[in-house]
């Protein structure tokens, strides 16, 4: 059941990061980065590391701040 759920987990990762490189609107890549960011930290979970899919979350919320801050101050 494990190896299933992380087997959809990794594809849907896979497509969204696709998506991510492909998009062409910036906010919408942060978005779906976002959640490739929280499927991430499910695999994580998943796989029994919480304490690095922690460090993730942090990392994460940082980075994805750090996009929209720089997207915001480049588009005035």
């Amino acid at each position: 059941m494990l190896g299933t759920i992380l087997d959809v987990v990794f594809i849907a990762m896979i497509i969204l990061a696709i998506a991510v490189v492909e998009e062409k609107n910036l906010v919408s890549a942060v978005v779906k980065y976002s959640l490739l960011s929280l499927l991430f930290v499910l695999a994580l979970f998943e796989l029994n590391a919480p304490d690095v899919a922690l460090s993730a979350i942090v990392v994460g919320a940082m980075v994805i701040g750090v996009f929209l801050f720089t997207i915001e101050e480049v588009t005035r």
